[in-house]
């Protein structure tokens, strides 16, 4: 009687390990099937910055045509705040199935050093899928100047200790630690004045309160073809294609100066390796288009795909980098 009843026990333990195993196999073929099929809804990508700017404007330039070949729509979501802590909360709170993407940018390297807590860690709370875009800086002069080149610029700034302004967006802003490099590199002591947007940068140049600005491509553009402004270095390790003219700071004697920004697509941790490959090949697709290429160029832009892992390095190496500056000019954490 007794081994009646231990048979019994053994034939209920295994079907009910079986039944468990049934519902276990049940529950991870949707997730699956999810990332084999890959996107099969919309998929929202984050931005830490507000409509208009550089990042925005790469971003959907690129997910339109990234929509288009997936044949899903990517939303742009924007959600400014000091830091990008918003956008990386939002992102780290959803479900990582690849429908909730974050955009990372030079801006998110330093952040890193620049913030007391940031409250996430872009290194090992995300994973990399792909840059979109990089762009350089342009050093711009007023028309009609003591200042037409950099060198001449460096030279007076060399002549005149601290008498010099160099004018940028605001403090901790790619710009503005350009700027800070741009002195340590160039031997220079100026003074380096913040502004809260591109506009007062360029009036307080075109009026004299600044000699020299630090500023993006789109900024200036419509400055400089009509002479009220000279661009007069760009920032990259090699000259722009659409400022061909235009010396780099290294070339113009600004020491061993490089300051290049980008954006590009993470996606939080634990995001299915399928959904990472099928971005990454849609993404290089996409950004190789000559048409693309041409419109993200006329705002200054460089479209370019990477693998994850030449993107994450750029991260990684940007975040030690400007932690040094931050540290050299004594900046503040926030």
């Amino acid at each position: 009687m007794a081994d009646k009843r231990e048979r019994d026990t053994m034939r209920r333990r295994r079907r009910l390990f079986a039944a468990m195993a049934a519902v276990a196999l049940a529950l991870s073929l949707p997730q699956n099937a999810d990332a084999q099929n890959y996107p099969n809804k919309p998929v929202r990508l984050i931005l830490p910055f507000g409509a208009g700017g550089v990042a925005d404007v790469t971003a959907r330039l690129v997910t339109e045509r990234l929509g288009e070949k997936l044949g899903q729509r990517f939303v742009i979501e924007n959600m400014p705040s000091a830091g990008g802590i918003n956008a990386a909360r939002a992102v780290l709170s959803a479900p990582a199935d690849g429908y909730t993407l974050a955009l990372f940018s030079n801006g998110t390297a330093i952040s890193v050093s620049l913030f007391k807590s940031l409250g996430f860690n872009p290194v090992t709370d995300f994973v990399p899928v792909s840059s979109m875009g990089y762009f350089d800086f342009i050093f711009v002069t007023q028309a009609g100047s003591s200042y037409p080149t950099l060198a001449d610029f460096i030279k007076a700034a060399k002549e005149k200790p601290g008498k010099l302004n160099v004018g940028t967006i605001n403090v901790g802003s790619t710009q503005n630690l350009s700027a800070q490099l741009f002195k340590s590199t160039a031997g220079v002591d100026v003074a380096i004045v913040p502004f809260r947007s591109s506009p007062d940068v360029l009036i307080a140049l075109l009026r004299g309160d600044i000699q020299m600005a630090v500023e993006n491509y789109t900024a200036v553009q419509s400055h400089v073809p009509d002479t009220a402004a000279i661009a007069v270095a760009s920032s990259g390790t090699a000259r722009t294609t659409f400022l061909p003219e235009v010396p780099t700071v290294k070339e113009a004697g600004g020491g061993d100066f490089e300051a290049r920004s980008w954006n590009a697509i993470f996606a939080p941790k634990g995001t299915p390796p399928e959904a990472i490959k099928t971005l990454n090949v849609a993404l290089r697709e996409v950004l190789d288009m000559p048409d693309l290429k041409k419109r993200a160029l006329d705002l200054g832009i460089e479209a370019k795909a990477s693998s994850p892992e030449e993107i994450l390095d750029r991260l990684k190496t940007d975040i030690e980098k400007w932690a040094a500056v931050i540290e050299r000019a004594g900046i503040a954490k926030q």
